[in-house]
């Protein structure tokens, strides 16, 4: 193994948490251990900080603390919304997503279909991309719900969450959108944007696993995945409080999301620009699309991409094939497959997404290890500095 300093490259699956998150914590893991919905002075104390972090977080969101329900994470509350959404239109039997959404709405989709429910998966095209006229045709008198991502954890592709909004609601649909990968890299605005639930969780931007919010618009009675008296009767089970305070302490941080974006986006475009400078035949999944400044997903030929990523941990260099969720097996990406690769293309693709702890210098020494890896995995002879590699069989 290398003993030079690692390089984590799979940021959109987790976040190394934040030191001021973590301090954030430890007085509810210790000393502040009362609960929030305790009248006792130890608990007021704490339910008072629930409510500071309750602003800081719905700060982060762009919208009222009123707005914001805690949840375990995404999953649960882009289930909440699904769910709750089907609940409020009842007569209404139809689901519209897409193609290439996170496995937690998916798998929901899939499990309402043998319920009765009816599910329309719209199509990307070979970009990832999706077309507003085929949500067009898709909305139905008794669609429901339309639930869409803000971006694709996979290849950074973003969507037109904003218009699609406003084309559910004129069909008379409520609108969801899972913000997971979008928050923290991108300026993302809940009442601004149109959308009537928006998902997001604290683990993305360098908070604690276990803990994510879902931005229910007001004037929506939305029903409760998880019955209880606690988040005003939208989700019971007392609160996580450790978890509440590291998420806010993590959103706090972010105070100039473009600021950190540049930065991320400069990190990808060297990594993209010398690669392809070493290895044109190379693709970038998405390059022509609308992306997250810090994802990029790429296609290596013919290779096998868990070698490849075998090889690079051997290094020290962390990536990701596919989606962390749905890793650990030979099975392709449902999202490259959906953009129409084949399994082939799929399972040679990797992904490298970068975080503000990486550094320019984390990039040089990727691409000077990832040729000499590629070509012993094409059983090919060194090349000179400079000189592109061959893909030609």
């Amino acid at each position: 193994m290398n003993m030079t300093r690692s390089i984590y490259l799979d940021n959109n699956a987790t976040t190394a948490l934040a030191p001021a998150a973590l301090d954030a914590m430890l007085p509810y893991l210790s000393t502040e251990y009362a609960n929030p919905s305790s009248a006792s002075a130890a608990g007021v104390s704490v339910k008072k900080a629930l409510g500071e972090a309750r602003v800081a977080v719905a700060k982060l969101l762009g919208s009222s603390p009123a707005e914001l329900i805690f949840t375990s994470g995404a999953t649960e509350s882009n289930h909440t919304a699904i769910l709750g959404a089907l609940s409020l239109t009842k007569g209404k039997r139809h689901l519209i997503t897409s193609q290439v959404e996170h496995p937690s709405v998916l798998l929901m989709c899939q499990h309402l279909e043998r319920l009765g429910i009816e599910v329309s998966y719209l199509p990307v095209d070979e970009e990832g991309r999706l077309d507003l006229e085929d949500l067009r045709v898709a909305l139905r008198p008794d669609t429901a719900l339309v639930s869409l991502m803000w971006a694709n954890n996979e290849t950074g592709v973003l969507f037109p969450v904003i218009e699609a909004a406003a084309m559910a609601h004129d069909a008379g649909a409520f609108f969801h959108t899972d913000a997971t990968q979008a928050l923290g890299k991108l300026s993302v605005n809940a009442a601004a944007s149109g959308v009537d639930f928006l998902s997001c969780s604290a683990h993305k931007i360098h908070g604690p696993k276990g803990v994510g919010a879902l931005f229910v618009r007001k004037g929506i009675a939305l029903p409760p995945l998880f019955h209880g008296h606690q988040e005003r009767g939208r989700r019971g089970g007392t609160e996580n409080v450790p978890a509440i305070a590291g998420f806010a302490a993590a959103a706090r941080l972010l105070t100039n999301i473009e600021a950190e974006a540049h930065y991320l986006r400069e990190l990808r475009d060297h990594f993209e620009q010398g690669l392809l400078a070493f290895m044109p035949c190379a693709r970038i999944h998405g390059q022509e699309a609308e992306r997250l400044p810090n994802t990029s997903n790429v296609g290596f030929i013919a290779l096998d991409g868990e070698e490849l990523l075998y090889r690079l941990e051997q290094e020290g260099i962390t990536a990701a094939a596919g989606a962390a969720c749905a890793a650990g097996g030979q099975e392709p990406s449902h999202v490259l497959t959906a953009m129409g690769f084949s399994k082939t293309a799929v399972l040679s693709s990797l992904r490298f997404s970068f975080g503000r702890q990486n550094r320019s210098e984390d990039v040089e020494r990727l691409l000077r290890v990832l040729p000499g890896i590629l070509l012993g995995m094409m059983d090919m002879p060194p090349v000179k500095a400079g000189v592109p590699i061959s893909c030609a069989p």
